[in-house]
């Protein structure tokens, strides 16, 4: 498990770290940090084509000192500045000592092509004929300028965005999107420092123009934009200077789980166990109309642990032909005595459907609640007051969510914790970065390597698993963070079948494949 932290917490344990160490040499430790990973990227460096995106601030400096480490082992560098009035000056002096060339977009001064800024130092490395672009009378860069860096980046090797940092909001401003759609548009790989540009670093939000990188390079921690825009981050690496300390006395704002995390605490047989000790789960699901609902979330159930699976419903015959080992009955009244029930999809939200919730409340144990269920809470207040400060996990997706908290918006992890605070309940909202928050607000956020679970019925199966470990006596939070994790790696596994590319494959076939998603997470646990 690691560890998420914010912007502002970021800011603040590196603010205590520069009193130790000097903000130079913080910034020298990442950006030597930063030009490993990009030579590693490249494979070699003699001869490669490196283009700089350098913006104001810090993060426009990791990027020139790490382009002066890239030059002097052999790269050719150049760095585009979009806002050379507000360039980091001892990185840029860094990247001109090292003879790295300089093109400035956005040279101060009163017109284009004046002052040193616009002419380039020929002896620092820069080069006055590229160094031009100079301000046209409304601010923005000269279009010889734009050609310019727009060549330089759609002949590059890689390019590496320093546009903006952890303290950026919103969108990309011009010219920086033109420059990062040349780069899209010519297949060249961007590298990330930190985060990419115009992606919110605490929400993973964006609103416009942004960078989509091949691979991010983040410094000191992990933060929630790389788990929550995981598919915008490419691979994250982590340059580790020394700012853990300086974190200690400091909660993470989030938390994402490992495989090994998972396999640790997953639940299998020990010597003394038996089918009722393992945990009985009962699972009321499914209608005439949606049998199959109750097919994948019982069946689910049945792969998750060893334990024992009841199901209650008028889908109970479909259940017993498709799964012998599960005791079914047409009534959750006729059903035994279980550690935990997982109710909700293909319920229904009439009269009978409310029934069937209610009974399961009376039963006094943990209970997954999803699809039906939900809505049957968004429209009973008593109910809701039932679940409150209960064993209880609610799993919506973003328009359950609404009905019963609100609109998500544009910070789920926010969302996510409000709403179990309020409904005194963990909440598991759905997506490709699928957030679970527990009423005393800690968090998990399971960045989805792909979307092959996003397909119909695969959330019957998260809450046949959820069902299980929350029976086998998980807490809701580590129950529902764990399935969470099996079934993403089910829905990979199901996608790929034998090794081949990967095709989409139904929520059955995620069923069946859990076992293999077991497996590997037991494996990664393994000393």
């Amino acid at each position: 498990m690691h560890g998420l932290h914010t912007a502002d917490q970021v800011r603040a344990a590196e603010a205590a770290m520069m009193r130790t160490v000097g903000d130079e040499m913080l910034m020298r430790r990442a950006a030597a940090g930063l030009a490993h990973h990009v030579r590693e990227f490249l494979g070699a460096t003699y001869g490669r084509r490196v283009v700089l995106l350098v913006g104001a601030g810090d993060n426009g400096g990791d990027a020139l000192w790490a382009g002066a480490e890239l030059r002097r082992r052999g790269a050719h560098v150049t760095a585009v500045l979009l806002a050379p009035d507000r360039a980091h000056p001892a990185g840029l002096a860094a990247l001109r000592a090292a003879r790295g060339r300089v093109l400035a977009l956005h040279p101060p001064g009163p017109a284009a092509g004046s002052g040193p800024a616009a002419g380039g130092d020929p002896a620092s490395g820069s080069d006055p004929g590229r160094s031009t672009g100079g301000r046209t009378g409304t601010g923005t860069p000269a279009a010889g300028g734009l050609d310019a860096a727009r060549a330089l980046v759609v002949g590059a090797d890689v390019v590496v965005d320093g546009i903006v940092g952890i303290s950026g909001r919103g969108a990309l401003r011009d010219p920086a999107p033109e420059l990062v759609a040349a780069a899209d548009g010519a297949g060249v790989p961007i590298v990330a420092c930190d985060l990419p540009s115009g992606v919110d670093c605490d929400t993973g939000a964006t609103d416009g123009p942004h960078v989509r990188a091949a691979l991010t390079v983040t410094f000191g921690c992990r933060k929630p934009v790389h788990a929550l825009a995981a598919p915008l981050c490419g691979p994250v690496r982590l340059v580790d200077f020394g700012l853990g300390p300086f974190l200690g006395g400091t909660e993470p704002h989030s938390r994402v789980l490992s495989d090994g995390d998972v396999g640790a605490r997953w639940p299998v047989p020990g010597p003394d166990d038996d089918k009722y000790s393992q945990g009985v789960v009962g699972i009321a699901a499914g209608s005439a109309t949606y049998p199959g609902a109750a097919v994948l979330a019982a069946g689910a159930a049945a792969l998750a642990t060893s334990g024992m699976v009841r199901f209650a419903g008028s889908a109970a015959d479909e259940v017993r032909r498709h799964w012998p080992e599960i005791v079914a009955t047409g009534d959750i009244t006729d059903a035994g005595r279980t550690q935990a029930w997982a109710v909700g999809p293909g319920l229904g939200t009439g009269g009978q459907g409310r029934a069937v919730l209610e009974e399961a409340l009376d039963r006094e144990v943990p209970l997954c609640l999803d699809a039906d269920a939900i809505t049957l809470l968004a429209q009973h207040a008593h109910l809701r007051m039932r679940i409150h400060g209960e064993p209880v996990v609610l799993t919506p997706h973003a328009g359950e969510f609404a009905r019963i908290a609100g609109e998500v918006g544009p910070d789920r992890i926010g969302a996510a914790r409000r709403a179990a605070a309020d409904l005194g309940v963990t909440v598991l909202l759905k997506g490709n970065a699928t957030v679970v928050a527990a009423p005393d607000g800690r968090v998990l956020v399971d960045p989805a390597a792909d979307s092959w679970a996003a397909t119909a019925g695969s959330g019957d199966v998260l809450t046949g698993m959820i069902g299980a470990l929350l029976a086998a006596g998980l807490d809701p939070w580590w129950a529902a963070g764990c399935a969470t994790l099996v079934h993403a790696r089910a829905a990979t596994a199901a996608a790929r079948g034998h090794g081949l590319p990967p095709v989409p494959a139904p929520a059955s076939a995620m069923q069946a494949a859990i076992p293999v998603a077991l497996r590997a997470v037991r494996a990664a646990a393994s000393p």
